[in-house]
């Protein structure tokens, strides 16, 4: 999961399937940290359009924002994440079981996000980025007067 505004990446999930309820579990405690994003883009996988996380993020209030297959261009900030990803990590590797997988997956996230700095973001990395960007905070429900 990657944030478009910052380019920070949010979570790896290492599992050897990821369906929905799993893709439910990661955003929704990635919302309990970061607070709910306005959409969820992603590509037309089965684990994003299964009529569950389809249903849970309705009932969450965030819109999706799903890429046409075929059409890598639409999803530019997690096309470019997903190949620095490979080239930085994943093909410099050998995991010898999933444990040591999720370990030295973490690790190269950190250092995405805190020390690798992006040229897309001013050669600043995500982390200070963001410091320098601060989002406003979310509105605040509107309290009623009852007579």
């Amino acid at each position: 999961m990657v944030d478009e505004f910052t380019h920070e990446c949010l979570a790896i999930d290492v599992a050897s399937s990821i369906r929905s309820r799993r893709v439910i579990d990661v955003v929704a405690r990635l919302i309990s940290v970061h607070g709910a994003p306005a959409y969820l883009r992603s590509d037309s996988g089965p684990e994003f359009v299964s009529h569950a996380v389809l249903k849970w993020l309705t009932e969450n209030r965030i819109d999706t924002a799903l890429i046409d297959p075929g059409k890598p261009w639409q999803n530019g900030t997690n096309e470019s994440f997903n190949g620095k990803f490979r080239d930085e990590c994943l093909s410099l590797e050998w995991f010898r079981s999933r444990r040591e997988a999720a370990i030295l997956i973490e690790s190269w996230r950190k250092h995405y996000n805190a020390v690798r700095p992006h040229q897309s973001l001013g050669y600043l990395t995500p982390h200070q980025f963001k410091l320098q960007h601060p989002l406003p905070p979310p509105p605040q429900p509107r309290a009623t007067l009852q007579e």
